[in-house]
């Protein structure tokens, strides 16, 4: 049995300047919140990492926390926002004033792209964005045509996270993790990803059930209440209080960077 286990440090160091930075959890459900605030905590030490393109199927909270402090140069998801609670300050601040850049992402180019990843080729063909203005807007994304139909398909090509981060309800030292039933694409994220950290709510001897297996995860760490203030169903509720005052408070940059450095001091 190998222990996995690392400090949260020593975790957000495993996060080079350059790469692409998944994120787990859908919207403001168990996002690995604790993992970014250390994050933040190493750029303001050490201005590392910068320049990171950040992928989540939905972005939230833990997103715009990241793209205000400067670390992110471009975004990958097809959802940047705080539901109920608005728009995302941050983000909304950055993109319309083209200070990061914007790819255009779906859940069908995200799906498809991971599974291309998944299945060890160059892309993944699908029916989505034909008949769209969306590949005008990534001419990364080509065509492809059907040698069995002569239908004209378009041709997503594969995402491979550097580092995917994913927050669990429980863990073992080895790595083996539970994440819940609203999984997103967190169970694809381990798969694909080069280095892989789980952040835990508990870590325990064993597990009766896994969605998550240790020969995908690079490191484990402890986080109680890693999530919060978003949810981690069943453990614990969202803090709505807590988001309000984020949007209520976060308008621009300097309010941002007022708010930040109170965080990090509690």
């Amino acid at each position: 049995m190998k222990d996995k286990q690392i400090s949260i440090t020593e975790a957000a160091a495993l996060v080079p300047s350059g790469s692409t930075l998944a994120l787990g959890g859908m919207t403001l459900y168990r996002r690995p919140m604790a993992f970014v605030r250390a994050l933040i905590h190493r750029h303001q030490e050490i201005g590392d990492p910068h320049d990171l393109t950040l992928l989540t199927f939905t972005a939230g909270l833990e997103s715009d926390l990241l793209v205000g402090s400067g670390m992110i140069a471009r975004v990958r998801t097809c959802y940047f926002g705080l539901e109920i609670f608005g728009f995302a300050p941050m983000f909304t601040y950055h993109a319309n004033r083209g200070e990061i850049e914007v790819m255009e992402e779906t859940e069908a180019s995200i799906a498809f792209g991971l599974r291309a990843q998944l299945a060890g080729v160059g892309f993944m063909p699908g029916r989505a964005w034909i008949g769209t203005d969306l590949p005008k807007l990534r001419p990364d994304v080509r065509t492809v045509v059907d040698p069995y139909s002569g239908e004209e398909l378009m041709a997503f090509p594969a995402i491979q996270p550097d580092v995917a981060v994913i927050h669990a309800l429980r863990a073992d030292v080895e790595g083996n993790a539970q994440i819940g039933v609203n999984k997103g694409i967190d169970s694809e994220l381990p798969v694909t990803a080069k280095t892989v950290i789980i952040t835990a709510e508990e870590i325990v001897p064993q597990l009766n059930k896994v969605d998550v297996i240790t020969h995908c995860v690079t490191a484990v760490v402890h986080t109680p209440r890693g999530a919060a203030p978003t949810s981690c169903y069943p453990l614990y509720l969202l803090d709505g209080m807590t988001l309000l005052s984020y949007v209520e408070q976060v308008k621009d940059p300097d309010s941002f960077f007022d708010y930040i450095n109170d965080w990090l001091n509690r």
